[in-house]
């Protein structure tokens, strides 16, 4: 059983890198910071945790299962709270939006010269 699980912690494990390199793909692929933001939000979130959870799969013990439970349910939660904090200061510092991605909305309320919204 000892050697299943080890096997399976290290796929796990495998897939966890793999999802972070496939953000770190992303970073050079997408056009402005708020696709960066979040493809690096989500990778990290999930690839992190996969990671942890593959080697507590490899190396099992109760102590090690609380603290990867921990360090996963703040991983997730760091990493999504960073990445709307990224994304919100691009926003508050007028960073540009790529053309095909602008959403008028997203960057507050409307001005003076501007008609209200209905």
């Amino acid at each position: 059983m000892s050697g299943i699980l080890a096997v399976l912690g290290q796929v796990v494990a495998v897939a966890g890198g793999l999802t972070l390199l496939l953000a770190a793909v992303g970073l050079l692929r997408f056009g402005d910071v708020y696709m960066r933001a979040s493809s690096v939000a989500t990778a990290t979130g999930v690839g992190i945790s996969l990671v942890i959870v593959g080697s507590v799969l490899v190396a099992p013990g109760v102590a090690d299962v609380v603290k990867a439970l921990l360090a996963v349910v703040l991983q997730i939660v760091t990493a999504a709270v960073g990445g709307i904090m990224v994304a919100r200061s691009a926003v508050l510092t007028d960073h540009p939006f790529r053309p095909d991605t602008d959403i008028p909305e997203a960057r507050g309320p409307a001005s003076a010269t501007e008609d209200p919204p209905c």
